[in-house]
């Protein structure tokens, strides 16, 4: 008599995460992916890592690790990403948040408190809306009267504003007006503007092309145009963008004002001459939380 087969066990989020981290070179990486599974899949009992796992979340954890396997970056994998209090959508129409900006983001909410309330802030070149909608709800309407938010990009338009759309349904508490504009960094803003703005951020491209060249290839996967500068009008390759922040802001911020600029570290010493040269009245840098200067500071009017 054939003695019966011994039933063979269910496999757990372990298992899983396991076997994904064998095909993609990372636990860390794996667990993101089967977390992520689970999570498209409302399943938040299988979330202990004795729990068993039903065929369709392998079959979502399976196939959003061969995607990842095939090179695709992990944010565009996933759709959303996080970024402060946000969780974002990302795909590959803008570029990916990262903690620098988010330490840039630190850095203009402090300028914000010194600036005082009822502040207009303009997020130049916005892409997913990271910067444009942490000021938003970080600071809240007492602070900010009003936040623009500009990109060159319709397509980076459409993400921020499938973002500012779902903040919207599920803030809190009540959110400045966020007015999503196209056109080139602070050309589209409206006359009534000039001299009425109390703060400019701004993550623009800051990578020479030489550079962009031997970027790892999933940096290369985000948009061209989110990443590549040409020179400053001094030389420095890759500063052509942080200039043109810098230049065009003059003319809408108000007297105090502040522009805070992401840069990249080797390119401090020569944001902050560009800043003096153009006439801002008191420039530094403020660091990254590896310590290395990131983010420019520059005020009008003291």
């Amino acid at each position: 008599m054939t003695p019966p087969a011994t039933p063979v066990a269910p496999p757990t989020r372990r298992d899983l995460v396991a076997e994904l981290a064998e095909r993609l070179g990372s636990s860390h990486e794996a667990r993101f992916v089967v977390d992520e599974a689970l999570d498209r899949l409302s399943r938040p009992g299988h979330r202990a890592p004795g729990a068993t796992l039903d065929d369709a979340v392998m079959a979502e954890a399976r196939a959003l690790a061969a995607r990842r396997a095939m090179g695709e970056p992990l944010q565009y994998v996933f759709g959303h990403w996080p970024f402060r209090t946000l969780d974002l959508v990302v795909d590959p129409r803008v570029l990916i948040p990262r903690p620098e900006t988010e330490q840039v983001v630190e850095v203009a909410l402090g300028e914000a408190r010194r600036l005082g309330p009822d502040l207009v802030v303009v997020d130049a070149g916005t892409g997913s809306g990271a910067i444009a909608l942490s000021v938003a709800t970080e600071l809240g309407p007492v602070a900010v009267r009003e936040v623009w938010a500009t990109d060159i990009s319709s397509d980076a338009l459409a993400v921020a504003r499938d973002n500012h759309d779902a903040l919207s349904r599920h803030a809190a508490g009540p959110l400045p007006p966020v007015r999503l504009v196209h056109g080139s960094w602070l050309e589209p803003l409206p006359g009534r503007l000039a001299g009425a703005v109390g703060l400019v951020v701004s993550n623009p491209p800051y990578v020479s092309a030489a550079e962009w060249a031997g970027l790892d290839p999933e940096v290369r996967a985000e948009p061209h145009r989110a990443l590549v500068a040409g020179p400053a009008s001094e030389g420095t390759e890759g500063l052509a963008d942080v200039e043109a922040v810098l230049l065009q802001a003059l003319s809408w911020l108000g007297r105090p004002g502040t522009a805070v600029v992401e840069l990249a570290p080797h390119q401090a010493h020569a944001a902050v001459a560009v800043a003096r040269h153009l006439g801002y009245d008191e420039v530094r840098t403020e660091p990254d939380l590896a310590g290395r200067p990131r983010a420019l500071v520059a005020r009008t009017g003291g």
